[in-house]
Order: structure tokens, then sequence, then C-alpha cells
């Protein structure tokens, strides 16, 4: 996974030591632990971390659950909004 975010926060020494511990249990450097970490914390939680393109895709796919013909029982109504649009606005002027 290609690396170009920062992110820094403030943590007490107690959790930064028993970070840097748990890091070298691991033979790990401490960014590569917290990534682990919370990506396992975003997983369990059903967030997802596979990045844009499946976040895309899945508002995509909610966006064409709401796509579909207006009910009015005419499916060529978008093709035909020019003309209607105008039928009205002559309707609207002859008053």
């Amino acid at each position: 996974m290609a690396k170009s975010e920062v992110y820094s926060w403030r943590v007490a020494p107690e959790i930064k030591a028993a970070l840097e511990h748990a890091a070298r249990g691991e033979r790990s450097s401490i960014g590569r632990l917290l990534e682990r970490l919370v990506h396992e914390w975003l997983v369990a939680r059903g967030r997802d971390t596979d990045g844009d393109e499946t976040e895309q895709a899945r508002r995509h796919a909610a966006a064409a659950r709401t796509c579909g013909t207006i009910r009015g029982g005419n499916p060529q109504r978008s093709e035909q909004a020019r003309a209607l649009i105008r039928q009205r606005l002559a309707r609207r002027r002859a008053r």
C-alpha cells in the first residue's frame, strides 16, 4: 500500500512506551504497527479501507438504486422534456 498521507497526534508517555515495546516485540516500526491496528479496527467495524475506487463504486451502486422512470405513465418524458416545458410556458404566457 503506497503511503502519501501524514497524521499525527499526541499520546501519553505510557502509551508511547507501550507502542514502542509492542513494535520492538514484532520487529516493526511504530508507524507500521499503528497502521495495522487501525486497519484491523476499521475492517472489524465494516469500514472500507480500499480507497476511493471502492467508495466511488459504493456511491454509484447507491445512486443506481434510485434511478429509473418516474411514475406518470410516460417513459419518454425525459426525451420530451423540451417540448413539454415549451408547452407549459406557452400556456402560462397565454393567461
